[in-house]
């Protein structure tokens, strides 16, 4: 997880919060930042968080990063929490194919909460960026608080 790209500089050129809002169901949790959910029409997409950037998990022979682990059942214990809905912003779909969005559980906003409880940083993908200043607050809260990925690691 590298913090390139995590400059807040990036100012949005045109921002349409709730560009489109969608009612899934989870499918599965991937990791801390994406997840599967079956689509209104019955497909099953894979979808990205916007805005959060969490530890990587151990995958194909490459080591897990601090936390991963633990990033991915805290995502899972927060999808938990209602029914799932998902927001887009500008640019709806990744090179990789994953649809990206803004994720709520219920009234939980996931990609917040991950951030704010120390699961993952703030990380700005222009052009999506409806939601960011809220993202860096609650990164910047966890920060100083010293919790999850800002606290102790497993070396110190």
């Amino acid at each position: 997880m590298s913090l390139a790209g995590c400059a807040r500089d990036a100012t949005p050129q045109s921002v349409r919060p709730g560009a489109g809002t969608i009612e899934a169901v989870l499918v599965k949790v991937i990791d801390g930042d994406t997840i599967r959910v079956r689509m209104p029409d019955g497909a099953v997409r894979k979808v990205r968080y916007i805005g959060i950037d969490a530890p990587e998990v151990a995958r194909g022979g490459s080591p897990g990063e601090y936390l991963g682990d633990e990033a991915t059942a805290h995502n899972s214990a927060l999808l938990r929490s209602g029914p799932l809905r998902m927001e887009t912003d500008v640019d709806e779909w990744d090179d990789f194919g994953r649809l990206l969005a803004y994720v709520w559980a219920g009234d939980v906003f996931v990609n917040e909460r991950m951030v704010s409880d120390g699961y993952a940083r703030a990380r700005n993908y222009p052009p999506n960026l409806a939601r960011q200043d809220r993202l860096w607050k609650a990164h910047d809260k966890a920060r100083a608080a010293g919790i999850g990925i800002w606290g102790r690691g497993p070396d110190e």
